[in-house]
């Protein structure tokens, strides 16, 4: 069955960014509560347990429709709360973006600072709990935002960057100025790893 996977870093690692109370409490009950919920929903289909959560999410017309519910909550909560985790790193370790994402970036956006003006908007105008992303859609970047715990790979869309605008996320510190979390979460962003994403979806 499924687990939440360890963080790479200790709780307090992406202070002042986020707050050591806030990523215990994000990963130790809410990512726990959604792999709890998915487990139960999968003990009636055993097979769907020997697969990814990607794979189930990838092929999700064909989860069986009394749990496709249960799946798409909180199979994407485990989805994308397993990608968030390795998309950020400590204060003075992110950067920008390099190599061939960076250059996907510039043809697609512009520019790194039109990117960043682009994904801010569409994370700040996401209406109530959901994500930003930055995904690729067949060969091209696609910023995106979907609602409560819809995982990109329901649109058969692989997510390279996300940005988990849910409350529980940053309310702790930020209250309720999430453009002010979003703009923040720049300076702790993994860009080794979402380079790596991209290029291996390209493979």
């Amino acid at each position: 069955m499924f687990s939440v996977p360890a963080l790479p870093y200790g709780y307090d690692a992406l202070e002042p960014i986020i707050d050591q109370q806030t990523m215990q409490i994000h990963h130790d009950k809410h990512h726990q509560a959604y792999v709890d919920k998915l487990n139960a929903a999968l003990e009636k289909y055993p097979e769907l347990a020997q697969k990814t959560i990607e794979e189930i999410l990838v092929d999700f017309e064909n989860v069986p429709a009394d749990i496709q519910v249960a799946v798409r909550n909180h199979g994407g909560g485990h989805a994308n709360h397993s990608l968030f985790w390795t998309v950020l790193a400590p204060v003075g370790q992110g950067g920008q973006a390099s190599g061939d994402l960076s250059t996907a970036i510039t043809s697609t956006f512009g520019s790194y600072k039109s990117f960043q003006e682009q994904f801010q908007a569409a994370a700040a105008g996401q209406f109530g709990s959901g994500w930003a992303w930055l995904v690729l859609d067949g060969d091209s970047l696609k910023i995106t935002a979907t609602p409560n715990q819809d995982s990109p790979l329901l649109q058969a869309q692989t997510p390279l960057f996300g940005v988990d605008v849910w409350e529980h996320a940053y309310y702790l510190h930020y209250q309720n100025k999430r453009p002010d979390y979003v703009t923040a979460i720049w300076r702790i962003v993994n860009w080794t790893e979402v380079e790596r994403r991209y290029v291996a979806a390209h493979s």
